[in-house]
Parts: structure tokens; sequence; C-alpha cells
């Protein structure tokens, strides 16, 4: 499955699920700099198990939450909370044009 139409939908796109504490708690980080994003629920998806597959073949482990700025893969929640605790997230926030100084 071609990820590349979901991904370009928004400066931010998070794959996730809506029953998962950890796509909940990057939805939160990401939404806390006023990033506009796109939040896909895999498990919501007729093609959600399509979708996942691909999302690991990627590289994603686990599947979701799976954090694409800018239309490229940054990975899941350990990543996206390193970032923040690096203070890089806004960085790529702003360059992706997510959020605006």
């Amino acid at each position: 499955m071609d990820l590349k139409p979901l991904i370009a939908e928004k400066p931010v796109v998070i794959f996730g699920k809506s029953n998962c504490v950890m796509s909940h708690t990057v939805k939160a980080l990401i939404r806390s700099f006023g990033a506009n994003l796109a939040v896909i629920e895999v498990d919501k998806m007729p093609s959600g198990q399509q979708v996942e597959r691909a999302l690991l073949q990627l590289g994603c482990r686990p599947s979701v939450p799976a954090v694409f700025i800018g239309q490229e893969f940054i990975g899941g929640a350990d990543e996206v909370i390193k970032l923040n605790v690096q203070n890089k997230l806004a960085q790529l926030l702003l360059k992706a044009k997510a959020i605006f100084l």
C-alpha cells in the first residue's frame, strides 16, 4: 500500500490507534505546539491492516504510533519524545511549516 497520499495530507501526520496510550501521548505532545496535523486511526479504517503492514515495512516497530513530519518518517513515541527532550521537535515542526512563530 502506498502511504504517500496519506502522508502528504498535512505537515504532520500521525498514524495511531484509538485505544493506544502512546498514540494519544504523541498526539497531545505535538498538539501542545499548536501544530497543524492529521491523525489517522488505523483501527477505524477499512484498509487499516494494509496500512499497518506498510508502516512495518517502513521500519515502524511497533506499527503505531508512526509520526511523519514534512512527509519524512520520524519514528514512534520514543523518537518523538527524545526529539522533544533534545529541543529538536519544535525545529522540525517549524521547518515543515506545521507551526509558525
